[in-house]
């Protein structure tokens, strides 16, 4: 069998997943079988190879979760380096009497470069090796995989109630949610296993310290009690082979310590590795070069110092930083324009016409002049993307095209406030800084965060402005973090589904029409315009989003309507029929795939003095006393809020003819309350009185 027929059964060994379990077997096998000196120094140069292998592919990595592999890696390379330990041990106790190069050609050329020719200075270079790897770099490195191992098990709270507030203002979708999730869970529990290998990077420094005095009093006890050698050849011969088997198996330790050391110390960046990270910060400042310039040039003018070393130094640090300098002034300037251009311009102007008249924007959005660099793309301003993502989800959610939104500078608003406005009206306000993060209190933190406290300006939650270095320590705490460009986003998609009827017109409705009659053309043709005008369609869709019922079952409403349109053309009725059509749809939007509905009811009483007051009262009210209206409101009020502490929707259950009058009475002061008729409850939902308010209260 040659070498390439090996080379290739390896390959498909691995392929077939069964190269790390031989890999292991074979570890177990050096450890008890003796190796011959020429396969240890082929182990020990793979040791060191791969060692480099590893360090290498930590500085290149962009974030940690590139090479979410490597605990495991620092096992099997700690587990390798071991095997290999026992194995040039047993070979150095057995054969060492016979010379410098029984255990090899790679520990004989080792030992002799660090003793030097002086065995206390090679004594002590070791100590020194091992002094650094254990105290400074794998101590330095466990503790900060513990704390990162912490800081990350402790925020993943807050980061999924991120993600989800993310997915619910259409800035993702589900499936990058998802991918978000499973990366958080996967950063969690990469800093967990980190936390667990240092302790095995550790634990090998410990190991290399003992192995090296087992090898040195061993040895000096079988060469001299069982091979009658004289103590100076003893010492000799068995320092000069443990001090270079110990080096051998510590500068692979020392790599794998720095790579552990690396990997948990960096900062995750999507575009830049490690070496383009200290490239972009640590010489973006020329002001810290020239600093540094001056000081070791001072430096070099003293008497007696090194000065060519120094003014050497000082000189490229110098132009380093003029470099820099004259790099960051080279910017385009725009072209000037010519006084003659600019008279003619004026003379030329066209005369004023209909285009002129600026027609109003469905959708705006007005913001201050600091925070233009959050919609400019060449600053990496987000909220343009934020807002398409906003107005796709939004579209799904609701069942038509949401207009886009117009972004325009308004520098009558102060720096940071923006304004989103519906047809030319300010709609919503709020006030962001780009350059920090918004973190919410969902109702339950653990702490307080330092910042400025404010106010969400979607939902008005409590809040706190931080900077964005203080992110993972907020999420620690429990809170939502989000950026400047989600708070807006948020805004707009609240916005938008707040005020959705008056978003769809003639025109969307038309085209919503001509979508659905590429697929049932003879159910649109029969109902419009024959049977009824595209004006009481429009205000049948409109008085179901007012009260947040999609439209995207266009057909079942067409069908629905084309059944009513016979018996009435009023807008109210059919959209009572329309919602009992609808039914399955609005109650798995309430409470999902639980079979179970508690409402609460009104008494036979109430209910019967409501019905009569929505008789002769105008279109979509009800003609009661004030006090009773403010009685039945409180009372709603609070019977809704005992249903959600128990992480239910609350829904009042009511009779058809009333609860158009009712959702709209208290659309804005009972915002989570649910008001359903009876007919629009499924035959396979169980309803469950929970309350029942009367008259009184």
């Amino acid at each position: 069998m040659d070498f390439n027929q090996i080379l290739n059964q390896i390959k498909t060994s691995f392929k077939n997943g069964l190269g790390i379990p031989i890999a292991i077997l074979a570890l177990l096998a050096m450890v008890v079988v003796p190796l011959p000196p020429f396969l240890l120094d082929v182990f020990f140069t793979f040791n060191i190879a791969l060692s480099l292998v590893v360090l290498m592919v930590t500085l290149y990595a962009k974030r940690p979760l590139d090479f979410a592999v490597f605990p495991t890696i620092i096992l099997l390379a700690t587990l390798f380096r071991l095997a290999l330990n026992i194995a040039s041990t047993r070979v150095i106790l057995l054969e060492g009497h016979s010379g410098p190069g029984a255990a090899g050609n790679v520990i004989e050329a080792f030992g002799e470069f660090v003793i030097g020719g002086n065995f206390a200075v090679g004594l002590v270079v070791f100590a020194i090796l091992v002094v650094i790897n254990f105290v400074v770099i794998t101590k330095g490195a466990g503790r900060v995989a513990e704390v990162s191992a912490r800081f990350t098990l402790d925020s993943m709270p807050g980061k999924q109630m991120a993600i989800d507030a993310d997915l619910n203002a259409g800035l993702i979708t589900q499936e990058e949610a998802q991918l978000r999730r499973i990366e958080v869970t996967s950063e969690a529990d990469f800093y967990g296993s980190m936390d667990g290998a240092s302790k095995f990077v550790r634990g090998d420094a410990v190991a290399g310290i003992v192995i090296l005095f087992i090898n040195l009093i061993g040895g000096f006890a079988i060469g001299m009690g069982q091979h009658d050698m004289t103590f100076s050849s003893a010492i000799e011969v068995y320092t000069l082979l443990t001090l270079g088997d110990g080096l051998v198996a510590q500068i692979p330790s020392l790599l794998l310590s720095t790579a552990t050391a690396i990997i948990v110390t960096r900062v995750s960046g999507d575009k830049e590795d490690m070496t383009q990270q200290v490239q972009t910060q640590m010489f973006a400042n020329p002001k810290a070069l020239g600093m540094t310039a001056g000081i070791v040039a001072v430096f070099g003018v003293i008497p007696g110092m090194p000065n060519l070393a120094f003014l050497s130094f000082a000189a490229i640090a110098g132009g380093g930083a003029y470099l820099i300098y004259k790099k960051q002034q080279e910017t385009p300037l725009p072209e000037a324009v010519s006084a003659e251009e600019s008279e003619e311009e004026e003379t030329s102007a066209p005369e004023l016409s209909w285009d002129d008249v600026q027609a109003v924007d469905v959708l705006g959005l007005e913001v201050g002049y600091r925070l233009i660099p959050m919609v400019d793309q060449a600053q990496n301003g987000q909220l343009l993307e934020r807002v398409k993502g906003v107005r796709r989800k939004v579209s799904q959610e609701l069942g038509f095209l949401v207009p886009p939104v117009h972004i325009r500078d308004n520098l009558d608003l102060k720096p940071n406030q923006y304004k989103i406005m519906l047809m030319g009206v300010a709609s919503g306000e709020g006030e962001v800084f780009s350059d920090k993060e918004l973190a919410i209190n969902p109702g339950q933190v653990f702490g307080e965060i330092a910042g400025t406290q404010t106010k969400d300006p979607t939902f008005g939650l409590d809040a706190v402005w931080i900077d964005p270095s203080d992110r993972e320590q907020a999420q620690a705490l429990g809170y939502t973090v989000v950026d400047s460009s989600t708070v807006v986003a948020t805004h707009i998609s609240q916005i938008i589904q707040d005020y959705a009827s008056e978003l769809l017109g003639h025109d969307e409705a038309q085209k919503l029409l001509d979508k659905l009659k590429q697929n049932s053309p003879k159910l649109v043709d029969e109902l419009v315009p024959d049977r009824m005008s595209l004006a009481v369609v429009v205000k049948v869709l409109q008085n179901l989003l007012m009260e947040k019922v999609s439209i995207r079952d266009l057909r079942t409403i067409l069908e629905t309507l084309t059944e009513r349109a016979s018996s009435t053309q009023d807008p109210m009725e059919l959209t009572m029929h329309v919602r009992a059509a609808l039914g399955r749809s609005i109650v798995q939007g309430i409470v999902g795939s639980n079979d179970e509905l508690k409402v609460i009811t009104l008494e036979p009483g109430l209910e019967q003095l409501l019905l009569q007051a929505s008789q002769g009262a105008p279109e979509g009210q009800l003609a009661i006393e004030p006090g009773l209206a403010e009685r039945l409101h409180t009372t709603l009020k609070e019977e809704a809020q005992k249903v959600e502490m128990t992480g239910q929707s609350a829904v009042l259950l009511v009779a058809p003819q009333i609860r158009a009058q009712l959702a709209r009475l208290f659309r804005f002061s009972l915002a989570n309350l649910h008001i359903l008729a009876y007919s629009e409850v499924p035959e396979n939902r169980r309803i469950s009185v929970v309350a029942n308010v009367g008259q009184g209260g």
